[in-house]
């Protein structure tokens, strides 16, 4: 089994645990500052994974360093601790973001544009396609690609809308050889 369906299967957990309780909201800002921690701090995760260090004293190391998250949130690393996969946390994390994400209707999107999108252009997209992919609207990241000319290419998961004069110059060409 591979890790990120591990950690799927770890993060539907916390994401029941947190409907259960009703805490949501709270575990949802514990795993983001949990992931955020451990990005900013790599040596920490090698630390945990060093042989001669006493499972004991790593459990003592996260509860230290995550001595402020939620209970849930807390045991579940110590949980991961335990069965030698704290490596998947960020994984983790990722997955339940995503959970809680699909749980509100709320899709991420990147706007690919030859300029900057405004916020209104950005918040007329997010109406327009969130309806489109079935949810309620749209974090949408706006990157901009001078290499499209004009217009908007936007991809939402695994499907991708080209709007871009660069893509419909393509299109017309392959039409012409074909």
């Amino acid at each position: 089994m591979n890790n990120e369906t591990i950690a799927k299967r770890y993060a539907a957990a916390l994401f029941q645990i947190a409907l259960e309780q009703g805490q949501l909201d709270r575990i949802e800002e514990d795993i983001s500052a949990v992931r955020q921690a451990l990005a900013e701090n790599g040596e920490f995760l090698s630390l945990l994974s060093h042989p001669k260090l006493s499972l004991e004293k790593k459990k003592a190391f996260v509860r230290e360093a995550f001595a402020g998250v939620s209970t849930p949130v807390q045991n579940t690393l110590l949980l991961l601790l335990e069965r030698h996969r704290f490596g998947l946390v960020p994984e983790l994390a990722k997955q339940f973001l995503a959970l809680v994400d699909d749980a509100r209707g709320i899709a991420k999107a990147v706007a690919y544009s030859a300029r900057p999108l405004t916020d209104e252009e950005l918040r007329a997209l997010s109406d327009v396609f969130a309806t489109k992919v079935g949810k309620q609207t749209l974090h949408i990241e706006n990157i901009v690609d001078p290499e499209l000319i004009g217009g908007v290419k936007l991809r939402i998961g695994n499907r991708i809308y080209d709007g871009s004069v660069s893509g419909q110059l393509e299109r017309i060409r392959r039409q012409l050889i074909g």
